[in-house]
């Protein structure tokens, strides 16, 4: 099979959300909320339900996942849209957090420790917790995720160090006898001190996860080009770019890419800890 992809392109853009749909539109879409898993189709993400943070001046955030007891509990995903001349000084509230900011349009700066980072669509940064980090917009409307998750210490094992990446710098690594399924990784599934793994899957068309992978991982995933049919739990769903999807642990899961181009999305999971046993009464 001839390798269509080019790791030094620029990533396709989601389409921007935002505004109101036509009072003459149909209400129903393809937003659903079940008890393994929940859609968050680009269509719903509307100014109507966009939330102002705290330490962020000239931003606002469709909150897309935050944990909730009994669903998906490890992690919050936010997809924050930073206006011309916006500024976070103090982006992060909880001292223990960590984060991963993947920039989907425009040209945000990251002022991380001591050092300036211009960023671009396809920039990949990662925040240890403690580490600090702000954020400015010297030129037009930019869009980010910002994911964050509490990191969970380990014996023996410390936080790991910021970084900040392109996804252009890192090759995709082709899934044993899958040529038409990538996964662009930006940390060493090996190194421990990661308890989080955000990276980026890639289907060519007609490429597939060609089985119900079932697994204590929670997910949540941003449909960053093109689109694909999912099977979640005992249904189909479609999904396109600019799509949330939020996936309880052990949720059944499987997908194919509908073509007529490349399939990817944001991935994140949480890995490399033992489960925690429930207290005793």
């Amino acid at each position: 099979m001839t390798d269509t992809s080019d790791s030094t392109a620029p990533p396709a853009q989601p389409p921007s959300p935002g505004g109101l749909p036509p009072q003459s539109a149909l209400m129903t879409g393809r937003a659903v909320f079940t008890e393994a898993y929940a859609v968050i189709p680009r269509g719903v993400m509307r100014d109507i339900v966009t939330s102002l943070l705290p330490g962020w001046e000239g931003a606002r955030a469709w909150i897309l996942a935050r944990p909730l007891s009994g669903f998906a509990e490890t992690f919050a995903m936010l997809l924050v849209e930073l206006e011309p001349h916006a500024h976070a000084p103090a982006p992060e509230p909880e001292a223990g957090a960590q984060g991963v900011l993947y920039v989907t349009g425009g040209a945000p700066v990251l002022h991380l420790e001591d050092t300036r980072h211009s960023l671009s669509p396809g920039s990949y940064a990662y925040l240890p917790p403690g580490c600090a980090w702000s954020l400015e917009n010297p030129g037009d409307t930019a869009r980010l995720i910002w994911l964050r998750k509490r990191w969970e210490p380990a014996p023996g094992l410390t936080p790991p160090a910021p970084f900040v990446t392109s996804e252009a710098d890192h090759s995709p690594v082709t899934m044993p006898g899958a040529p038409a399924w990538k996964t662009t990784r930006f940390v060493d599934p090996a190194d421990l001190r990661h308890d989080m793994h955000v990276n980026i899957v890639t289907f060519e068309a007609g490429g597939s996860i060609p089985f119900e992978e079932t697994h204590v991982m929670e997910h949540g995933l941003f449909i960053l080009e093109g689109k694909g049919a999912y099977r979640l739990n005992r249904d189909w769903v479609e999904v396109e770019a600019g799509d949330f999807l939020w996936l309880r642990a052990f949720c059944p899961q499987a997908c194919y890419a509908a073509g007529p181009g490349r399939f990817r999305y944001l991935l994140y999971k949480d890995v490399n800890r033992h489960p925690a046993l429930a207290r005793p009464l």
